[in-house]
């Protein structure tokens, strides 16, 4: 299948393949639907969840609870990664986006689990119409995966997304006191020491029709939380009160969302939030996201602490996070399907 980036930058392209249109029912597709203007999404200042005073501590561990209760959406600031690996790590992603297509070839995996795996739209060997979206897919912990093309860009990203473990570890901490547990519960009950983690660079190229195209469909992530970054050009849109809203970061932060397994493990306290990726005429869109969850092995259920101590019924069945992925990736792309599949009430 011809790459997103080579289809655009063809001369003659003045409107996008059949393949790639979603006009047929913008119910079904409400990707197509306007979202609301920019509001103000809640920022999380680590500073003083690390460093702060015992009442700044606690106010930030409860505006953390009410942005994974009423939002599953926050933005990070003062997290300590430095901006220059933020932009060396996106100039990387430009640079393996911007490779020769058989360069890129040589990294394009067969199977959704297999560490190494680039490609377009998402699950292109099933999906009858395509995403305007190249992707990069590698699986970068507990063992480090990546390509050795361009020069330079594996170290950088190993040092990337060990700086994003520590920060997901400090907010997890957090959120697991907002949930009134021990700070390090999360980090035990789901064995984050050798926790999964995947680096998905995404690439949107203009597209010339962008009002009927999409760069991803409304979907949530597996996994507690994701970090993204992009280049400067807006696309991000969260599901907040039954409507869109457009996300752009401020400088030298992080955009979060939390992901399927922080609903479940809260027994649906928290909910992830269903997103999306709109494309644009005239500006290629490049975003980073750094998905971080449990380790591989590990059953994932609702808190006993959530369940027992409430008399509440746990709300989701428990299954291995290895298999959630595979459910997830092996599928259509589409809001909660997965997390459907296993709830109990």
């Amino acid at each position: 299948m011809i790459s997103i980036k080579s289809l655009a930058e063809s001369p003659e392209l003045t409107s996008i393949p059949a393949s790639y249109t979603f006009t047929s029912n913008p119910n079904e597709y409400p990707a197509l639907l306007p979202a609301d203007p920019e509001v103000n999404v809640p920022i999380i200042d680590l500073a003083l969840l690390t460093f702060g005073t015992s009442d700044q501590r606690s106010k930030v561990i409860n505006e953390l609870g009410n942005a994974c209760e009423n939002w599953g959406f926050f933005i990070v600031t003062n997290h300590g990664v430095p901006e220059s690996l933020m932009d060396a790590v996106m100039d990387g992603c430009r640079g393996f986006f911007y490779l020769c297509e058989d360069d890129k070839l040589e990294f394009k995996g067969d199977h959704v689990m297999d560490p190494i795996r680039c490609g377009t739209s998402f699950n292109a060997s099933i999906e009858k119409e395509f995403y305007w979206r190249d992707f990069l897919k590698v699986f970068v912990h507990p063992q480090f995966h990546f390509p050795n093309k361009p020069s330079g860009f594996s170290n950088l990203a190993l040092e990337y997304c060990k700086r994003i473990r520590e920060v997901a570890k400090d907010v997890l901490e957090g959120i697991s006191e907002s949930l009134g547990m021990e700070s390090n519960y999360i980090n035990k009950a789901l064995n984050l020491d050798s926790n999964f983690q995947i680096f998905i660079a995404n690439l949107y190229p203009p597209c010339p029709q962008p009002e009927l195209a999409m760069g991803l469909p409304p979907h949530s992530d597996h996994g507690l939380l994701t970090f993204l970054t992009q280049n400067g050009i807006g696309g991000l849109q969260i599901q907040h009160n039954g409507k869109w809203v457009s996300v752009n970061p401020i400088p030298n932060s992080f955009l979060i969302n939390t992901g399927d397994h922080l609903e479940i493990l809260s027994n649906g306290k928290f909910k992830s939030v269903v997103h999306r990726a709109i494309v644009n005429r005239n500006s290629t869109r490049i975003s980073l996201a750094i998905a971080n969850g449990p380790s591989l092995d590990t059953v994932v259920t609702p808190a006993a602490e959530l369940v027992d101590s409430h008399n509440i019924p746990p709300a989701y069945i428990g299954i291995k996070y290895k298999e959630y992925i595979q459910l997830q990736q092996s599928n259509n792309l589409k809001d909660k399907s997965v997390l459907d599949r296993i709830r109990s009430i």
